[in-house]
């Protein structure tokens, strides 16, 4: 009736490309609209955060230096802490 066994895996249950293997381990999530990717200098971690996230980020206490690889001094959505971190619009 729904189209899949309901003892099927969590991954089985949705219609749709599966990656799996090789293809799981070299592919990168879809871009999401209305989003953009936070990668913080110490942590590491490469968070995804809506616009509005963000916005409220930037707002409450910011820097831009415009000639390093991690431009923006913001909140951290990671780790909590106020870190230089990169915005990947593209991601």
């Amino acid at each position: 009736m729904f189209g899949s066994d309901a003892a099927a895996a969590p991954d089985r249950i949705t219609r749709g490309a599966h990656n799996e293997g090789r293809t799981a381990l070299y592919s990168a999530a879809p871009r999401r609209a209305g989003t953009v990717v936070i990668e913080c200098s110490t942590c590491k971690v490469r968070s995804r955060v809506s616009w509005l996230d963000l916005g409220r980020r930037l707002v409450s206490g910011s820097a831009w230096v415009p000639l390093r690889y991690h431009q923006h001094w913001l909140l951290c959505p990671a780790c909590g802490g106020r870190r230089w971190c990169r915005l990947g619009w593209k991601e």
